[in-house]
């Protein structure tokens, strides 16, 4: 579904991706792993049209996307959940998930507007509550939900479970994988590995702008470098 061949991508005279590639197969949760600085949170926004890559190409179903504005690659069917929410503070829960919909024109918003309440019924209580005034659990609930508001075949993930508590964590992923399972593939980005290779199904370990490792999820919570770097395994 989602091709990334070759990409390089720089901050002025930065060179922050060197040459990465990686696929998305459709019905897939993909793991993106690697440390502060690797280039994770890059990658998901030259996926998304927000940073342009100076070589290389991003392929969605075999067609390139690279050179298309942000909206545009939204209406082909990528969503972006990025870093640190990015939340509309003064709107209510609802009016988030309607800017969600932005692109849309058909009747099916209030419909998916209710299945995000579905996924996260925290919110349907919220739902007209500013969302500045969320805590931090609800405020990536909401992200997550209004990446979903564009009905999306591919969702990005940009570290959703970053200054939450674990049960909260917990919560969070496992929405993830009802996610997937109701069809929407994902490319996930994530610090805590373990959690992230639970539900993912492949994965790939960034070091310093490249990929350094690859292979299914449970091959990369068994390799040593792994366990070494992202599991907590200090033998």
């Amino acid at each position: 579904m989602l091709e990334v061949e070759d990409l390089h991508v720089y901050y002025g005279e930065i060179h922050a991706l060197k040459g990465i590639s990686l696929r998305v197969a459709q019905g897939e949760i993909v793991a993106l792993l690697g440390n502060n600085g690797a280039g994770k949170t890059t990658t998901l926004k030259t996926i998304s049209g927000l940073l342009r890559p100076r070589e290389g190409q991003v392929l969605l179903e075999g067609r390139p996307i690279h050179a298309l504005p942000p909206h545009e690659i939204v209406a082909r069917g990528v969503a972006h959940s990025p870093e640190g929410r990015k939340i509309f503070n003064r709107l209510t829960v609802t009016e988030n998930l309607e800017m969600g919909a932005y692109l849309r024109d058909d009747s099916g918003v209030r419909e998916d507007v209710d299945r995000v309440f579905e996924l996260f019924p925290r919110l349907r209580e919220r739902r007209l509550q500013v969302a500045g005034t969320l805590s931090g659990g609800e405020q990536q609930m909401l992200a997550m939900g209004r990446a979903l508001m564009a009905r999306p075949r591919i969702l990005l993930l940009d570290e959703p479970s970053m200054g939450l508590a674990p049960i909260l964590v917990e919560q969070i992923f496992e929405t993830v994988s009802d996610i997937n399972r109701q069809g929407t593939t994902i490319l996930l980005v994530e610090q805590n590995a373990a959690i992230a290779l639970s539900v993912a199904h492949r994965g790939y370990v960034l070091e310093t702008g490249s990929i350094a490792l690859s292979g299914a999820a449970a091959a990369l919570s068994e390799h040593p470098d792994v366990q070494r770097a992202y599991l907590g395994d200090a033998t």
